[in-house]
């Protein structure tokens, strides 16, 4: 999308345009009309009588200051609407010349209007340093800008996709925090020469190593034909830059929508207010949860996104056997509030609703009266699966392990 950086031009003063005027009809006025030069031709070629040739030139003269006023009036009519009283009151006419050329300083580069030039005293808005270093938007700017942005978006079908980096995209580690088990993997790491045939990258001037996560190449190709696509990480800009050259060497699926914790108008915390897309077109591919709220009118594509996830685990009922430490409070787990997400049911107690025991031992007691009641007995990671893949996975190849002694 394009921002207005050209300033208005205005001429310097009334008179200045009058004089100048002055001087181009005075120049032009024998162009008038053909007639004209018509007639003043025939009565230059009659030399024989005076005073019908002195008669013509001065009714040449006064039709052309006649032309020459009715231009001048006009233009000056244009230049300045004060002076046209042929529609509406002069008040009228006032109100639109002042609102038409009073800036709304839509956004700024530094202190300065990025459509009029004029210097700003107070910041107002957002800034997108991330876009271009020193640029402000407004309020009503941003807002002018996501709505035709995602009008477009949606002609084409696509919505906005906000994509971690780290353990969503690839993973990175700082050289001194590596194993000595890892070493071996500075022999095998990839030319940063062409990275888009690599996976696993040396970084020696950040002192650290990068590899990308399994098909993520092939996951951005898909995904770049349903998305607009931003990157968003808490990492620093550095960082973000480089990762991005890692993943989108052609600048093809980001160009400039990486976004870091620099960027950011929170501190720690990601928000959307920095991402240009109608949050209710936005979705958010991370390893953490974010604080969003949930209260937009119309279509959301949060509240399908939660109404989809629903559906993964939708009729099981789950009770879990020796997943939680004693004293822990189950409905608070982890595991306890994804199976929740997922549409599930918890439950403290067995009956005969019970679809799922979740367990890591199968000599429970719980364990065994879902085997003897031919229900589920799954290991904890059947839940997990189906939250990673947004899919209900098959429960035999979640199969839970017979006590050793048996």
């Amino acid at each position: 999308m394009s921002l207005v950086t050209d300033s208005p031009v205005h001429s310097s003063s009334s008179d200045d345009f009058a004089a100048f005027l002055d001087a181009e009809l005075d120049s032009k006025s024998s162009d008038s009309s053909p007639n004209e030069e018509g007639a003043k031709g025939e009565f230059d070629s009659d030399s024989s009588d005076s005073s019908t040739n002195e008669e013509a030139e001065n009714d040449s003269d006064t039709e052309n200051q006649r032309i020459k006023r009715s231009r001048v009036e006009k233009l000056e009519n244009i230049e300045d609407p004060k002076r046209s009283t042929s529609n509406g009151s002069l008040e009228q006419n006032l109100g639109a010349s002042s609102s038409k050329d009073a800036c709304i300083h839509p956004g700024s580069f530094g202190d300065m209007c990025i459509l009029c030039g004029q210097k700003l005293n107070e910041e107002t808005g957002v800034t997108f340093g991330y876009i271009h270093k020193g640029l402000r938007l407004g309020n009503d700017e941003i807002m002018r800008l996501r709505n035709t942005d995602v009008k477009n978006l949606l002609c084409h079908k696509k919505l906005y996709l906000v994509l971690d980096l780290d353990h969503t995209l690839l993973n990175s580690t700082q050289l001194m925090h590596m194993t000595l088990e890892e070493e071996y993997l500075k022999s095998q790491i990839d030319s940063l020469q062409d990275v888009s045939n690599g996976s696993l990258f040396m970084l020696d001037f950040m002192h650290m190593m990068t590899k990308l996560r399994p098909f993520v190449r092939t996951f951005l190709k898909e995904a770049s034909q349903m998305f607009e696509m931003y990157i968003y990480t808490m990492g620093d800009r550095a960082y973000a830059l480089e990762m991005a050259k890692l993943l989108d060497p052609r600048r093809e699926y980001f160009n400039a929508r990486v976004i870091s914790r620099d960027d950011g108008t929170q501190r720690n915390q990601k928000g959307l207010d920095i991402v240009l897309g109608q949050e209710s077109a936005v979705l958010i591919l991370d390893d953490t949860e974010t604080e969003l709220v949930d209260n937009l009118d119309g279509r959301d594509v949060r509240q399908v996104l939660k109404t989809v996830r629903k559906d993964v685990l939708k009729g099981c009922k789950i009770v879990f056997s020796r997943v939680f430490p004693t004293q822990f409070q189950a409905e608070n787990h982890h595991l306890w509030k994804m199976a929740e997400q997922l549409g599930a049911t918890c439950s403290r107690e067995l009956d005969p609703s019970v679809t799922h025991v979740v367990s890591q031992e199968a000599g429970t007691e719980k364990s065994r009266w879902a085997l003897k009641n031919k229900k589920f007995l799954v290991h904890p990671r059947w839940i997990e699966a189906a939250n990673y893949l947004w899919q209900r996975q098959p429960e035999e190849n979640f199969c839970v392990n017979q006590p050793k002694n048996q």
